[in-house]
């Protein structure tokens, strides 16, 4: 890697913000012989005209032996991202390949197969007469030979030992603040009806340890391991036969390397088990002298260093890790296996005014699972009353899950600004999202998990509602575990990043401005006990937080843009949060008493 190219390497004709001094900060930090640099740039900073300056300074192969690594690659964990990436013309040297499922065959008669089931992989010694115009192929060749190859983590991963995508010279990850998180879902194994092709032919025991999860996991895969075997057979397989063949395939490699993992004593890796209730027609089968019957396994590892060492850490000489929420060093440098004193960090100096960017108490209660009924109404109430004062203005609801978006357009629609309102299903949600993007309607958007990688930017979004503070639910046995170790300031600092990148979601560029309204008064407890991990940047929107004066509640204003123009600064009441408190100030007083009581009686819920 040569440090210095990384100002010929900048894509962009000109600096923007604080980018000329980041880049001689990561210059500086590579050059003073540290391996991986963590670049915390706020949002709008142009992180990823920063990670293609980083790439453009690894090891040519004009400079190296044959044996060195050369080139880059890109990785991102967001679809969205590496989307944004393959459409900038100023990033058109990040050369993107994508897995097979997202390329359609180009053969006359199989245009709608996708790659990963046509021809070439059904049938055995298939002489593909296009391949070398294949798209996934193409890019795949192009992507391997350039200098910069950029791929979703997901892909990244999953290519670790691969003869084509070998070890680089450097490795930038952008939104790398959730790696440890993505590494752990990666690496769960998930055993039931939708994942094992036969699984209603198997006899699943009652998994009462992790010993026997692991004989278990070894009997399987050699079972699966059989199965395939019967399919590699075959001279030709139907489409669904070649899904079974790959995920038989697939899954043989993860319950290998859970009990290869399990079975090492140097390994880190803590591994939890949780089984399901066995559905009741299986539950009939059982004899009254057979041994008990199991449902659906979940395998999941806790902070899984040794298959970030393989599938991450292996495949680079260099790294940058770039986010705007990498918010304690020490802390993610632990979950993700690095040692913090060989790790730099380069803070990015935030350049957005902030009151361009301010924060909004409209807190109602809290909404914990046993409060909800009580606390979503009044919500519902605020909303209207933020529509009434945004009215020619799109909103973000930030829902948090379906359950409370549900209740929310229910109510909405029973106090009459339905029409305003738009909702998404789990399936349909980038199509919504894109359709009410691409309109020029004043509407509101009730979105579910949407806190990360949106950029709304403009007059796109100027508004936007927290519903609910965004707590790991404490029914997943990873976070349980944790809870019990006493990892509470892991799971104040995991919320806080996630309120911080939601609140980035509205304000893109220095002259952008989007005002952010705090629904559950659970998130004031939150700035309180995450206080220390809170960037200056950030910190400070949230000690100029205050309550807003609203308009009060007249559903029929909150259509003005429909129904004739209304003025917004009559009629205007303080909203009940206010009464209570004029500013945030003013209510760290009281949040302080609650940090106090159990911290699990405020963020308890198993809502997913």
């Amino acid at each position: 890697m040569n440090p210095e190219r990384i100002f010929e390497a900048f894509p962009a004709p000109s600096y923007r913000g604080a980018q000329k001094q980041a880049l001689r900060d990561i210059r500086d930090a590579f050059a003073a012989g540290n391996d991986v640099v963590l670049v915390r740039a706020p949002t709008g900073s142009g992180k990823s005209l920063l990670a293609r300056a980083v790439a453009g300074c690894a090891r040519r192969v004009d400079d190296a032996d044959p044996s060195d690594p050369t080139g880059a690659y890109y990785t991102t964990p967001q679809v969205s991202q590496l989307d944004d990436v393959a459409a900038d013309d100023l990033l058109a040297d990040l050369n993107v390949i994508r897995g097979k499922s997202n390329y359609s065959c180009i053969l006359p008669e199989e245009r709608n197969t996708p790659v990963n089931q046509a021809p070439c992989v059904r049938e055995r010694g298939y002489d593909c007469s296009v391949k070398h115009r294949c798209p996934y192929f193409s890019d795949r060749a192009i992507a391997s030979n350039r200098s910069i190859a950029a791929m979703t983590l997901a892909y990244f991963m999953q290519t670790a030992g691969s003869e084509v995508f070998r070890k680089r010279d450097v490795v930038v990850v952008d939104e790398a603040h959730g790696l440890a998180e993505w590494a752990e879902m990666y690496a769960t194994i998930q055993l039931g009806p939708r994942t094992v092709p036969f699984w209603d032919d198997l006899r699943v025991p009652e998994v009462d340890s992790l010993e026997r999860a692991v004989r278990y996991a070894e009997n399987l895969a050699q079972t699966c391991g059989r199965r395939k075997d019967d399919l590699l057979a075959q001279d030709s397989l139907s489409p669904g036969e070649v899904r079974e063949r790959d995920r038989l395939q697939e899954l043989i490699g993860e319950l290998d390397w859970f009990v290869s993992d399990y079975r090492d004593p140097q390994s880190p890796t803590t591994w939890l088990v949780d089984q399901s209730e066995p559905s009741q027609a299986r539950a009939d089968e059982r004899d009254e002298d057979d041994d008990p019957v199991g449902g659906p396994l979940t395998i999941k590892p806790m902070s899984p260093e040794k298959y970030l060492r393989h599938t991450v850490w292996d495949r680079g000489n260099k790294f940058a890790l770039l986010s705007a929420t990498i918010l304690n060093k020490e802390a993610f440098c632990r979950q993700v296996g690095l040692d913090p004193d060989d790790v730099a960090l380069v803070d990015v100096e935030h350049t957005f005014p902030v009151e361009n960017r301010p924060l909004y108490d409209v807190t109602q209660g809290k909404m914990t699972y046993e409060h909800r009924d009580e606390t979503t109404p009044k919500i519902a109430r605020t909303i209207v009353r933020l529509m009434q004062h945004h009215p020619d203005e799109k909103g973000l609801i930030h829902a948090h899950s379906y359950d409370i978006q549900e209740r929310l357009a229910d109510l909405l629609s029973d106090f009459g600004v339905g029409d305003r309102i738009r909702t998404h299903d789990r399936d349909g949600r980038d199509a919504a999202l894109d359709a009410w993007k691409a309109s020029d309607d004043p509407d509101v958007f009730l979105s579910v998990k949407m806190e990360e990688a949106l950029d709304l930017k403009g007059d796109l979004c100027r508004w936007q509602v927290l519903c609910k503070a965004p707590f790991l639910n404490t029914g997943d046995s990873r976070v349980a575990h944790r809870l019990e170790e006493g990892q509470w300031a892991w799971y104040y600092r995991t919320t806080l990043r996630t309120v911080i990148q939601a609140c980035g979601r509205v304000v893109r560029a220095p002259d952008d401005h989007g005002a952010t309204y705090l629904a559950d008064s659970s998130l004031l407890d939150l700035f309180e006990r995450a206080r220390t991990d809170m960037p200056d940047w950030f910190e400070a929107q949230v000690d100029r937080m205050g309550a807003p004066d609203l308009p009060s509640f007249q559903p029929t204003s909150a259509l003005a843009d429909q129904h004739g123009a209304t003025d917004r600064g009559t009629q205007t009441e303080t909203s009940d949060a206010s009464r209570e408190r004029s500013s945030y100030q003013r209510s760290r007083g009281s949040s302080s008493s609650s940090s106090s009581s159990s911290p699990l009686a405020d963020v308890w819920d198993t809502d997913g």
